[in-house]
């Protein structure tokens, strides 16, 4: 699942023009702006920033969400009032600008902002006791994170766990790129990834872990639920102490010429397959 990127050593005109401070303008339409971020608008560590249509959507439609603010032009508001309604919030009218320099640059927020408290964790005991969950050992990408935990909601998955350490926090770029997907798959945080997988496999889960060298492939692996897949950070893949936790190691072959995936995508084979293999992904 290792994949390597290359870049060149020249810096990128988007590069020079956020050490200039330079804006560059861009269709209203998208919601996207080349602002500096503005300090003075930075959220605290216990408020977290949600944007985009879609993740705002599921977030305001989320019971499980303590909504603090919502900023939106004129036209991201009337899309979602059938949301700011049932949640009997006045959002702040605002434009596009203004909704940008509250974010990072260059992120796409479609007119919306929402600031709320992050979702509390689920305990590992109160895991089901015949679901299907993912466990991630250190991936730290935001962008690949966020992709997972949308495969997951797509794939019915029953919770992510990941560690309080060495993983993305669950807001911003991750919760974009989850899209709305984080208001669906209860996260599991905990303190020390192989304690977690020891406890889960006194709850009967089988531990599977996702490697490229496993002894046999994902289809010709035996599954049962409980079930717990198990996958590492591109470029390290699995650490020895989540590998000796595992029951049994597994591989993904791929028949075309590139054998590799990034671990979002192999997620989602590692879930497709495994949904057929059990015949269906959630009892």
């Amino acid at each position: 699942m290792a994949r390597k990127e290359f870049r060149s050593g020249r810096r990128s005109a988007a590069h020079d023009r956020r050490e200039t401070g330079e804006v560059q303008a861009a269709p209203a339409s998208g919601g996207r702006r080349s602002t500096r971020h503005d300090a003075r608008h930075r959220s605290p560590p216990d408020v977290a920033q949600i944007w985009g249509y879609h993740p705002v959507r599921e977030a305001l439609r989320s019971p499980r969400r303590e909504i603090l603010r919502l900023w939106a032009t004129a036209d991201a508001a009337e899309r979602v009032a059938t949301e700011i309604a049932a949640r009997e919030i006045t959002p702040s009218l605002v434009s596009l600008d203004e909704i940008s320099a509250r974010l990072p640059a260059d992120s796409v927020h479609q007119g919306l902002l929402l600031e709320a408290r992050p979702l509390e964790s689920l305990d590992i005991a109160d895991l089901p006791a015949k679901g299907l969950v993912l466990v991630l050992d250190q991936v730290t990408d935001p962008h690949n994170v966020g992709a997972i935990v949308r495969t997951a909601a797509a794939f019915a998955v029953d919770a992510i766990v990941t560690t309080e350490r060495h993983s993305p926090h669950m807001t911003g770029v991750l919760a974009k790129a989850a899209s709305g997907g984080l208001e669906h798959v209860p996260l599991c945080v905990v303190v020390n990834l192989a304690r977690a997988l020891e406890a889960l496999g006194d709850m009967g889960y089988l531990r599977v872990g996702l490697d490229s060298d496993g002894p046999a492939s994902l289809e010709d692996t035996v599954l049962s639920r409980p079930l717990a897949l198990v996958l590492g950070a591109e470029g390290k893949g699995l650490r020895r102490l989540s590998r000796e936790n595992c029951d049994v190691l597994a591989r993904l072959d791929m028949p075309g010429a590139i054998r590799s995936l990034n671990v979002s995508n192999a997620c989602a084979v590692a879930l497709a397959v495994t949904g057929m293999k059990l015949g269906k992904l959630k009892d």
